[in-house]
């Protein structure tokens, strides 16, 4: 543990620079299709296992089932194309409207946390490219993820019945309130930081089940926790490190879309 909590700190690191990078941009169009060429596609591929070695396996990730999972999703095809020469770089990139994909260490580490098993059911809050939510489509779990950005949903909607993950379940929507009528669930995962604990997410966890999620201010000192809802009105909490995230974007958590 005392390994994976200093190199979640490295991270931390590596993602608010990237991050502090990413925001001053522009907002960028949604990502799109590319047709790439089979040389092009095994250069991705060669990059990826690449990846996985030295930022998953490397950084203590040995989860077999997240590593396979993390060895297949093409990550390329979730980046706007002015970045595909970073796509398998271990840093968060910009996908528009102030949003990211996340780095893939903490994309490994948050899906390895949650200790899924297949058939469970799982909710994710904030598509935003559908890189996470195709991560965990690799695991065999129901998953249903929630995006309040329209352009963000619907292009990620495209992007993973395209690729081949058609049966997420994914809604254009404010997450904070989760997906109630689906719940429970066996598992939570939040990629956006609320500055709370959102109780309605809290509410449809079930019993033994884990969430995942970033806490802090905008900018400012956040910590990645994992909660496991051991009865109907208690929770064990483990603090995973620091790390920093861009702000979960719904009114209900003081943070409004970008018009």
């Amino acid at each position: 543990m005392q390994r994976r909590v200093v190199l979640l700190l490295v991270a931390a690191a590596v993602v608010s620079a990237a991050l502090a990078i990413a925001l001053r941009r522009e907002p960028l169009a949604a990502p799109t299709a590319m047709a790439l060429s089979a040389a092009e596609e095994e250069g991705y591929a060669v990059a990826r296992a690449k990846m996985v070695e030295d930022s998953i396996i490397a950084w203590g990730i040995d989860d077999p089932k997240v590593i396979e999972a993390m060895r297949v999703v093409p990550r390329h095809r979730f980046v706007p194309a002015e970045y595909l020469a970073q796509a398998y770089e271990n840093h968060p990139l910009p996908i528009g409207y102030g949003q990211t994909i996340s780095q893939p260490y903490i994309v490994a580490l948050m899906t390895e946390s949650l200790e899924l098993e297949p058939g469970e059911r799982v909710l994710e809050i904030g598509t935003g490219s559908g890189y996470q939510a195709a991560i965990l489509a690799e695991l065999e779990v129901e998953v249903y993820s929630i995006e309040i950005l329209e352009p963000l949903a619907q292009s990620a909607a495209d992007r993973l019945k395209e690729i081949g993950y058609g049966d997420v379940q994914l809604r254009f929507g404010d997450g904070y309130y989760g997906w109630p009528e689906a719940a429970p669930f066996d598992a939570i995962i939040v990629t956006a930081a609320p500055d709370h604990l959102p109780q309605p997410l809290l509410a449809q966890l079930a019993v033994g089940g884990v969430m995942v999620i970033p806490v802090g201010p905008p900018g400012g000192y956040q910590e990645l926790w994992r909660l496991t809802r051991v009865s109907e009105d208690e929770f064990e909490s483990l603090s995973l490190g620091g790390v920093r995230f861009v702000p979960l974007v719904s009114p209900s958590a003081g943070y409004a879309p970008e018009e």
